[in-house]
């Protein structure tokens, strides 16, 4: 599939193409979301859960749910979705990234449809999802309301988006680009744009304007003194979360 010029960033996709090959290393390039994935994984599988009465203590709550994950990168998330037992599959507009993801699922006996797609291009395929997870991608995309549309067009009715970015301040650059990128250099300079970050009234007012219906915002939080992050009602400065449904 051909990536649309409509929302893909090619300057962006060069960015993570470039670090594909550290996508599992823990100590590596994408160390923030290895720290911030459990924060991530508590938030999706307890609005997963919540959205379609599923019991997240059986083997293999997820059965009987298609699930896309946009901008998958090297799999952080579509292979937990496939243990628990969703039927997944991971899109990335960095071609680089799918070989990295196929290779690693395969060496965890995991069934993911990886593919070198775009939500544009998904959605006019024809393909349908219960659950999307679009996952700190809005904020590096050319266009957010043509891509939240193609995004809320994957969903059948009644199906889940789930959308997490950064927020637009001072606190959020001090944070995203001086602390992660300057200071611990955690990611290459330059891999956020501060322009680009989305304040949360705006995704909101995005998700609607796409056609669908926000239901939940959190705070994704971290704690410099624990080194660990968690999930706030409240604290929304920085790095955050929403769920939102097709009607």
């Amino acid at each position: 599939m051909q990536a649309s010029p409509t929302t893909v960033d090619p300057a962006e996709v060069a960015k993570f193409e470039a670090m594909a090959a550290e996508w599992w290393d823990p100590a590596g390039k994408f160390k923030p979301l290895h720290m911030l994935n459990p924060c991530r994984l508590d938030y999706i599988t307890t609005q997963i859960a919540s959205e379609f009465d599923r019991d997240l203590a059986t083997q293999r709550p997820f059965a009987g749910l298609r699930l896309l994950d946009i901008g998958c990168g090297g799999g952080l998330l579509s292979e937990p979705m496939a243990r628990l037992g969703a039927d997944v599959v991971g899109a990335d507009a960095a071609e680089g990234n799918i070989p990295v993801a196929r290779v690693h699922a395969a060496q965890s006996g995991l069934n993911i449809d990886y593919r070198h797609a775009t939500a544009e291009a998904l959605a006019e395929a024809g393909e349908r999802f219960d659950v999307v997870l679009n996952m700190e991608v809005v904020e590096h995309v050319a266009d957010p309301l043509a891509y939240l549309t193609a995004c809320k067009t994957l969903l059948n009715p009644g199906g889940l988006h789930l959308c997490s970015t950064i927020n637009r301040n001072s606190k959020s650059y001090m944070m995203a680009i001086v602390g992660a990128e300057m200071v611990m250099r955690w990611l290459p300079r330059g891999t956020h744009e501060w322009s680009k970050f989305i304040t949360p009234d705006e995704l909101y007012d995005l998700l609607a304007r796409a056609g669908l219906t926000p239901v939940d915002r959190k705070g994704f939080v971290f704690n410099p003194l624990t080194w660990d992050w968690s999930l706030s009602p409240r604290d929304l400065s920085v790095n955050y979360v929403t769920a939102s449904t097709r009607p």
